[in-house]
Parts: C-alpha cells; sequence; structure tokens
C-alpha cells in the first residue's frame, strides 16, 4: 500500500514540515521543543514539523514521542 507524504521546507524559517493527510488540523507540543505533532480533531497524527532543522547534527538524533495515533 502506498501512501503519499508532503514535505515542505522553508529555508528562511529553518521550518521542515511533513504530512500524510491534508485533512484539517491543528499542531500540538510534544516532549521536545523543536518538534509539533499536526492532528486531527480525533487526536490522529496527520504529521509533524521541525524547527531549526539546519542545528541537527550526524551524532546526535532529534528524538521525540509522537503521541497521536497514526491516520488511517
Amino acid at each position: 500500500m502506498a501512501t503519499k507524504v508532503r514535505i515542505w521546507y522553508d529555508k528562511e524559517a529553518d521550518f521542515l514540515e511533513i504530512l500524510f493527510s491534508d485533512k484539517a488540523g491543528y499542531m500540538r507540543e510534544t516532549d521536545n521543543d523543536a518538534i509539533m505533532e499536526r492532528v486531527d480533531e480525533e487526536g490522529k497524527l496527520l504529521g509533524f514539523s521541525i524547527l531549526g532543522v539546519s542545528q541537527l547534527t550526524h551524532d546526535k538524533p532529534l528524538i521525540a514521542d509522537l503521541l497521536a495515533n497514526v491516520n488511517e
């Protein structure tokens, strides 16, 4: 089963967003200040965003637990 993923990068804002769905939703905080999850009204995961992408390094991965259920 193929899933279309949309990836947006804003170099000026140093912001990356990955969307699994075009469904309406809102951003919600995670346990990592650099990562926000996009969820729908039912709490299903629609995507996520990462702030400060250029600050990531190869030796220290960015980790966060996305608490929403994946949108099916």
